[in-house]
């Protein structure tokens, strides 16, 4: 399906409903509200400021929202006062999401809201993201991934349509290595650090993560950072801070993957063409099985691990790892058309 299809889904979702939207001012969030705010009978957005957010955040938000005219709402909770999430477990973005989602919930019922959505799109679906086993268990729906919208299709259609939008709306804590606990030093520290370089630099992304106070700088431009006497600038007020020692990724950070599956060269016909991809998480097999039987015939092995899907002469073996397989597909296109439908039927193993 084409953008322009995709977003014709979209729209189709939120006519005629009530809706709460998950709001950050983010891409994905932005568009999601620009888009309830045209086509939903009535749209609130809200902000959840859980003290550990960038310090500009909730401001960009508050503006984003007017710009688009839709109706904003900021709530305010200091998750570092709640030890499950300070400990810094490993589902601790799992921990924060249901937190937010608690408070978006009892919003939603109190104004009779028919749903609450959130921003979660198809890319986010291929990465880590615990949190979103929130959406499975609180009903939040996810209605960019029920129209099939990549992390590439939102920042184009933003683009298109020249909506601005906050590139920077990840939380503080997700700089700081699992199972180390998350302290207001540690957020403060980080906070200065990444204001400090986006001020000295003009860049709008930047990631300063602190492991036991060594800083590691991510940026999406190293040139704006090489510079003798910036790296030295850098270097003192850091350490004035709490850090010991800087170091910096000379990658590119944040960089979007537009291939969602690879060739890979299969020693059978040409009917049998083969490609894969292989996500960062474990599924569930038996819950995966009965989400893939809304797709077409399914072969599901739980004792190896294994999920077999027919739909319409394709074929896709999923594997509890992580791995996803394509055969008898066309083309790449193809195959990731068919990943397209996969995805939302994947449940990860907890």
């Amino acid at each position: 399906m084409d953008i322009e299809g995709k977003m014709n889904s979209l729209r189709n979702y939120f006519r005629g409903k009530k809706v709460l939207i998950a709001f950050s001012g983010g891409a994905d969030s932005t568009l999601l509200a620009w888009v309830a705010k045209e086509e939903a009978n009535e749209a609130l957005a809200v902000t959840v400021d859980n003290g550990v957010m960038p310090s500009d955040c909730v401001q960009d938000a508050e503006l984003i929202a007017q710009k688009i005219g839709i109706k904003h709402l900021v709530i305010h909770e200091n998750f570092l006062e709640d030890s499950a999430f300070e400990i810094n477990p490993p589902n601790r973005c799992y921990v924060c999401k249901m937190k937010m989602h608690q408070r978006l919930e009892k919003i939603a019922k109190e104004g009779q809201y028919d749903e609450v959505v959130d921003g979660t799109n198809i890319s986010d679906l291929m990465e880590d993201r615990p949190g979103i086993m929130v959406n499975i268990e609180k009903n939040v729906k996810t209605p960019m991934v029920k129209s099939g919208i990549t992390s590439h299709d939102v920042r184009t259609i933003l683009n298109q349509f020249n909506i601005d939008y906050n590139p920077s709306t990840t939380c503080l804590a997700t700089r700081i290595p699992t199972g180390k606990a998350i302290t207001p030093r540690k957020i403060n520290r980080i906070s200065y650090a990444e204001n400090l370089i986006k001020n000295l630099t003009g860049l709008d992304v930047v990631r300063v993560r602190d492991d036991d106070g060594m800083a590691l700088i991510e940026v999406k431009d190293v040139d704006k950072l090489i510079d003798r006497g910036l790296l030295h600038h850098l270097d003192l007020e850091l350490k004035s801070v709490g850090f010991k020692r800087i170091t910096m990724d000379i990658g590119s950070y944040g960089d979007l993957k537009d291939e969602m599956v690879i060739y890979k060269p299969c020693k059978d016909a040409k009917n049998k063409i083969m490609f894969e991809t292989e996500l960062p998480y474990q599924f569930n097999i038996s819950l995966t099985c009965q989400e893939l039987e809304t797709l077409g015939k399914v072969k599901c092995s739980r004792e190896m691990g294994i999920a077999m899907l027919e739909m319409d002469g394709r074929n896709i073996t999923i594997f509890a790892k992580g791995k996803i397989v394509a055969r008898k597909v066309r083309d790449q296109e193809d195959a990731q058309e068919l990943l397209l439908k996969v995805l939302p039927c994947l449940r990860r193993q907890i």
